[in-house]
């Protein structure tokens, strides 16, 4: 099973520190792969911190603790943003994703309870931002998302550099732009019926958002994709499942600018076989049924040995009506599972630009 959980807080050691250009004050810290802005000598190198990733949504009591908090206003300050949830910000010129607190100066006790790399989100109250979903997004819940397939969540490359290492391992690698929209899950499962011999076979046809299995209404936005592309009829007698991200009017403000909604396929998922389609075979099924994939931008051996490298790479993608694109995907052509991971190897890279541009 893949590993997805989030670390929104967690005991990580900084990299390395530099001065900051623009600031007499300020430092610049790697933590994993993120650049933070901190106070001047706040950290030295191997010094352990507390790192709250972006979106982390940090209790009020933390930031009373750390000074971020505006007794005025009855609000937090997060590098600039007021407010509980961390944002990408832009300071001096210079982008900080996230927010590193000295280890023991700050929470002494969890020095000797935790170690580097340990998960403190529970144990410090932190809890993910999660954008408001408009009710033809949401539906009317048939259950949960099903067992036997996997959710489209996918780790950021910035919170595991070591899998650089192992896509540089692999023979061929592929990347796509990261579609501005939400995921969808299309699945057929062939069960029996019955207690006939031979047993006569059904098809239990679903569509699910991100974490639910839902059920078949009129409006609902999911399954009107579902209808569009014929979907129950393409994965009839199949146990697979098709995994699209949905964009266009109405999603994600359509940054896309699309004058309709529609999909853009990034994975197929055998069911009875619990793995995905490799490159070649999800291209093969696409081209095969009609169904539009998203924009693949290269296919070839890794040869990106950072993390600064990726990221530029993904500041560079732009959608086709010129908006900045959000980011990529990263995955080997054959399927391969990774330890840095605990699961799938599979990354995504979203653009600092794109997070500023849209105040994420």
């Amino acid at each position: 099973m893949d590993s997805l959980i989030r670390k929104l807080a967690s005991i990580q050691m900084i990299n390395s520190v530099t001065k900051h250009p623009n600031a007499d004050r300020l430092d610049i810290c790697n933590v994993l792969g993120w650049h933070v802005i901190t106070r001047h000598d706040e950290f030295v190198p191997g010094d352990l911190a507390v790192y709250f990733e972006t979106d982390s949504l940090i209790p009020e009591s933390i930031l009373k603790q750390i000074g971020l908090w505006d007794i005025d206003k009855n609000k937090g300050k997060l590098n600039g943003t007021k407010g509980n949830r961390l944002k990408t910000v832009k300071i001096r010129s210079l982008i900080s994703q996230g927010l590193a607190i000295p280890l023991t100066t700050i929470f002494p006790k969890l020095s000797s309870e935790y170690d580097e790399g340990s998960d403190v989100t529970e144990f410090l109250g932190v809890t993910k931002y999660e954008p408001l979903i408009s009710p033809e997004l949401q539906g009317q819940v048939r259950g949960n998302f099903p067992g036997f397939l996997k959710k489209t969540d996918t780790h950021r490359l910035q919170a595991h550099p070591r899998v650089i290492d192992e896509l540089k391992a692999c023979e061929e690698i592929y990347m796509t732009i990261k579609y501005d929209g939400t995921s969808f899950t299309a699945f057929n499962r062939v069960v029996d019926i019955g207690s006939v011999d031979p047993p006569l076979r059904g098809n239990d046809f679903g569509v699910c958002s991100r974490n639910i299995n839902l059920k078949d209404t009129e409006t609902n936005t999911y399954w009107r994709m579902a209808r569009k592309y014929n979907f129950e009829e393409i994965l009839k007698d199949k146990n697979r499942a098709i995994q699209a991200e949905i964009v266009g009017p109405g999603i994600q403000k359509n940054r896309m600018g699309l004058s309709e909604l529609q999909i853009g396929v990034f994975d197929v998922f055998d069911i009875k076989g619990y793995t995905y389609f490799n490159l070649d075979d999800l291209v093969l099924f696409c081209d095969l049924y009609k169904l539009p994939m998203v924009k693949l931008i290269y296919r070839g051996p890794m040869k990106w040995n950072t993390v600064d490298e990726l990221i530029e790479l993904a500041n560079e993608q732009c959608y086709p009506n010129g908006k900045q694109a959000e980011g990529i995907i990263i995955r080997p052509c054959i399927e391969r599972l990774s330890d840095a991971l605990d699961g799938r190897l599979a990354v995504k890279v979203i653009s600092p630009k794109y997070l500023l541009e849209h105040g994420e």
